[in-house]
């Protein structure tokens, strides 16, 4: 139900320009809002709450109900002699019927959304309820996930919400407590880049104005209302592996995820396995951080060890050195592609199975 601050400013503006004093009463006879001195008998107000009467008018006072569907939500109360009284109190009825369906109407499509987005709906309900709330069924669309801390993210989402308005046919919700997700509405098939684009203006915006980092996931575009979900978990999923593989990135598309979304859907044991095969016992001492990172920008560096050398300013005998400790200790050439390759996707493999591991700790 709408708020007793929105009611007491709608009859206070009407007070303003009418002065005609007004009250609002919930079904009980309690007040929620009123423009001075106004009060009823409350058993004369839950009398006229449980009667079948629209309305009713005891001497200067005039009772009318506001309804939803069939049930009286509240009770009017205008005070005054003759006509103008009683349009007032119309007025005022009117005026809060109407902020009750626009509150009724962003509750549902907020509702709407997150079925459609847990893909907790018949489709045949999809296309009724779209219809019911103004939804296009046919435009494109696409979701993103916003990863914030949890202290901030009601005031990311709220900034959201006033760039991202349902007016342009987007919509800003949430179905847990750790992610904001925006589904962004496009009047054509939108390319990668306008995709990317919205991505970071959405980072720019939340890292300026709410002070804090965000990580934000996407994923491909559909044209079907009901194909939402699908979108919905792809960028779950890029928000995932983002997390496990590119921890540097705060952009991430499911659709350039690459060979951490092959090893992300890889069951656990074929990643055990691979790994035993690779590095038998487990990973060997002498690739301690230090040499995994020289490796990493050595394979960055698309094998180049000059290059590599230039970067981390180390001489380039002692990268030799280093990747021959390599091969002794693993039986791989990091300097052939193929044998670099195995070992990139080893260190990957590694990397998620350490985290699924504290995962099942926590």
């Amino acid at each position: 139900m709408i708020s007793n601050q929105v009611i007491q400013s709608c009859i206070d503006e009407l007070y303003g320009i009418m002065k005609v004093s007004l009250a609002v009463y919930d079904p009980q006879g309690n007040t929620l809002a009123s423009t001075g001195e106004m009060s009823l008998d409350k058993k004369l107000l839950k009398s006229f709450s449980d009667s079948s009467a629209d309305s009713q008018v005891i001497g200067t006072d005039h009772l009318m109900k506001v309804y939803e569907e069939s049930e009286a939500l509240y009770i009017i109360h205008s005070k005054g002699e003759g006509e103008n009284a009683y349009n007032v109190g119309r007025i005022a009825a009117a005026q809060i019927r109407a902020l009750q369906l626009a509150y009724q109407e962003k509750y549902d499509r907020n509702s709407f959304y997150q079925n459609l987005l847990l893909d907790n709906m018949l489709l045949v309900d999809i296309y009724n309820r779209a219809k019911k709330l103004h939804i296009d069924a046919k435009a494109w669309r696409a979701v993103y996930l916003i990863d914030v801390k949890r202290e901030v993210k009601g005031v990311a989402a709220e900034l959201l919400k006033v760039v991202y308005t349902s007016q342009t046919g987007d919509f800003v919700t949430a179905v847990d407590e750790e992610r904001i997700i925006l589904v962004k509405s496009f009047e054509k098939k939108p390319e990668p880049e306008d995709l990317e684009e919205i991505a970071r203006t959405v980072v720019s915006l939340i890292n300026t104005e709410a002070m804090t980092n965000a990580r934000v996931a996407y994923g491909n575009p559909v044209s079907e209302l009901k194909d939402v979900s699908k979108s919905y978990k792809e960028g779950k999923m890029a928000l995932e592996v983002c997390g496990i593989f590119y921890e540097e990135k705060n952009v991430a598309a499911y659709s350039a995820l690459g060979i951490g979304r092959l090893i992300y859907q890889l069951p656990v044991n074929l990643c055990e396995m691979f790994i035993d095969e690779v590095f038998g016992g487990g990973i060997p001492p002498e690739l301690d951080e230090e040499t995994i990172a020289m490796i990493g920008k050595f394979l960055e560096n698309n094998l180049n060890v000059s290059q590599t050398s230039e970067q981390l300013y180390m001489h380039r005998h002692t990268i030799l050195y280093r990747l021959d400790k390599v091969q002794k200790a693993t039986g791989l050439n990091l300097r052939e592609f193929e044998d670099a390759l195995t070992f990139r996707i080893a260190m990957m493999v590694e990397k998620y199975l350490s985290r699924m591991k504290n995962h099942d700790a926590e």
